[in-house]
């Protein structure tokens, strides 16, 4: 994790390097470490506070708010984005989260932090004061990606003012969280899932990334097949593309342009097996006597998209010399 504190004093350089040395797993800015001791704090530039906002996943201010707020004020753009923000003041009394508290992680920070400095954390989002189910943290801390934030934020107000309902497809592991009940019909709601399916009026999708896609193709292919391929399998299966984990495929593809493109493309990694790993799977597999004399293996994307998944979901479908499968990993919810 990459992170940058900022000090305006010689006591809030002291408290930036009593943070510095509790969070020694975090790379923090040399660029703003290398001033602390320094007399003249005016040479940090305000192009130090962009690249650092643009850089980094946390901002530790060790001074006032407002010094704050002015500072990061001309590069806030997106909560889906921005970092965590969190203010400390310079006697580290006080740790205050002000950009990014749920997704970016900020409310989770400054408790971390007030524990470590013996400080109060000063929470203001509301679900949290509330202590209300706070749908786009759990989302982050889960893995899940979030359908609409405009119905994030629709679900975040409405659940102050009663219960949410929540349909999941996966097993539910203990109690469901204060502002949410079972449910599968309603204006709004929470739908825990891989599927583009839409239970309520209005359904907000947490969908984790639990898909492993297995691709085939003949030497030469093009990305725009291959995309064109696994969006084909997509529609027709009822899957959101957003739920994929990574890609898989046998190691003669490892240098394929089209392939290694198309995922790049769509930032999911991909990783390459050879004949021998995909043959020693066990399972029951679509065979074709031309893929096993081509590759060695009688079949590659089924079996490709099963290394590290527990189920295979879609089997092998072929689309203009691409074939794919989708396989699936186990999971369980967790409110706790």
């Amino acid at each position: 994790m990459k992170g940058a504190i900022f000090a305006f004093s010689r006591q809030g350089c002291h408290t930036a390097r009593r943070i510095r040395e509790a969070y020694q797993d975090v790379i923090w800015s040399s660029f703003t470490m290398e001033r602390f001791g320094e007399a003249d704090f005016s040479a940090i530039t305000p192009k130090c506070y962009g690249d650092c906002f643009a850089s980094s996943e946390i901002l530790v201010f060790v001074g006032s708010c407002g010094i704050a707020v002015r500072k990061i004020a001309p590069y806030v753009h997106d909560k889906r984005t921005d970092p965590a923000v969190v203010c400390v003041d310079e006697l580290g009394t006080f740790v205050i989260p002000l950009l990014s508290g749920h997704i970016g992680g900020a409310n989770a920070l400054a408790r971390k932090l007030a524990e470590s400095l013996h400080a109060t954390p000063v929470i203001t989002t509301a679900t949290d004061i509330n202590r209300k189910f706070s749908v786009d943290t759990w989302a982050t801390e889960h893995g899940c990606a979030i359908s609409s934030m405009k119905l994030a934020k629709a679900v975040s107000a409405a659940i102050l003012e009663g219960d949410i309902p929540l349909k999941s497809d996966f097993p539910i592991v203990g109690n469901l969280p204060n502002g949410v009940i079972p449910g599968e019909n309603g204006n709004l709601g929470i739908y825990l899932t891989i599927t583009d399916k839409e239970p309520f009026e209005n359904t907000l999708r947490l969908t984790p990334k639990l898909l492993h896609l297995g691709i085939g193709c003949r030497r030469g292919t093009e990305k725009e097949a291959i995309a064109n391929a696994v969006e084909q399998v997509f529609r027709e299966n009822g899957l959101d593309f957003m739920a994929v984990k990574c890609a898989a495929s046998i190691d003669l593809k490892q240098d394929e342009e089209g392939l290694l493109s198309f995922c790049k493309e769509q930032n999911i990694p991909i990783h390459f097996y050879t004949a021998e790993e995909l043959t020693a799977l066990p399972g029951e597999f679509t065979p074709s006597p031309f893929v096993r004399k081509v590759t060695g293996v009688d079949n590659v994307c089924e079996r490709s998209a099963l290394v590290g998944a527990d189920n295979l979901i879609v089997k092998k479908t072929a689309c203009h010399g691409v074939t794919v499968a989708v396989a699936m990993e186990n999971w369980e919810v967790h409110f706790g």
